[in-house]
């Protein structure tokens, strides 16, 4: 059996430029890997591809993007018909439709292991992610990147140094679609916006740092504007949305921070899914342990 981890990411920044000619928002995101994760469980059986999950929220069939990775690579490895011989069991512990990433995330892990049982040369696996969602490529780098374009452009950047993230997942999620849709609806996108400062070339600063989609999403949802202000009320050096939300992210220089961060807020939020204390990983440390 090969047991493999996927990782969740946040958002640092994400800005929305404006609309790119495929009809997708164009986006200047830094993506960065988080310790929180998923595990699959990879072993060999005998008949046709199959897909567990612990969590009922999952889709365990041909919509998971775990089945779909299979798929991809059982045809890129140049066998017939449908992927088989291979049963995976996902545990999940990333929030699903939180804006984590935790569903592109288990597919880059996914199509690793898979490129490894199939014997798929790694290099096609870029694009093989991609066909799969514009955040899967992302996951096949980690650690403190770049994106553009839709996020799928990929510029990895010099690693942040540690962090200790707490996590405030309420007990709502939020679709990209919607996000978008309400971000569209309040700002409009019919002229490009213009971000201040320019593209880093090697690092990032957090004074940069926003989110072009959490006002119109805590516009609808005014939690999440004040789980934002909670958290920078208790101390993190940085708090935003991550993604297309629901959760909401302070970043602390120390874990005992966090900690009493995330006890505030479990004594002041009500309505909460979870409050989850973790830290920022390297690129180096994603690929080590992944395969742990």
């Amino acid at each position: 059996m090969m047991r493999v981890q996927a990782f969740a990411k946040i958002n640092l920044s994400l800005r929305v430029l404006g609309v790119l000619a495929d009809g997708y928002h164009e986006l200047r995101t830094i993506f960065q890997s988080i310790a929180l994760h998923d595990t699959l469980s990879i072993r060999r059986v005998r008949g046709p591809f199959w897909l567990v999950c612990d969590d009922v929220a999952c889709p365990a069939d041909s919509t998971n993007l775990v089945w779909r990775a299979a798929e991809a690579v059982w045809t890129a490895s140049g066998r017939p018909g449908s992927a088989r011989n291979v049963g995976v069991t996902l545990a999940k512990q990333i929030p699903i439709s939180a804006g984590l990433g935790g569903g592109s995330s288990d597919a880059a892990a996914a199509l690793r292991a898979f490129a490894r049982l199939w014997r798929v040369d790694a290099k096609r696996l870029p694009d093989i992610a991609a066909s799969l969602g514009a955040d899967v490529p992302y996951f096949l780098e980690g650690g403190t990147v770049l994106g553009l374009e839709r996020g799928d452009v990929l510029f990895p950047l010099i690693d942040r140094p540690k962090a200790w993230v707490t996590l405030v997942v309420p007990s709502f999620g939020i679709s990209t679609k919607d996000a978008y849709a309400w971000f569209d609806a309040d700002v409009g996108v019919e002229r490009p916006l213009q971000p201040n400062g320019s593209l880093p070339a090697q690092g990032f600063a957090l004074r940069e740092a926003r989110n072009d989609l959490e006002p119109a999403v805590a516009k609808r949802h005014p939690e999440i504007g004040r789980m934002v202000s909670a958290l920078r009320a208790a101390g993190a050096s940085y708090a935003a949305m991550t993604g297309s939300g629901s959760t909401v992210f302070g970043i602390f220089d120390r874990k005992p921070a966090a900690a009493r961060a995330a006890e505030s807020l479990a004594d002041r939020e009500r309505g909460l899914s979870s409050i989850i204390v973790t830290r920022t990983l390297t690129r180096a440390e994603c690929r080590r342990l992944a395969a742990k």
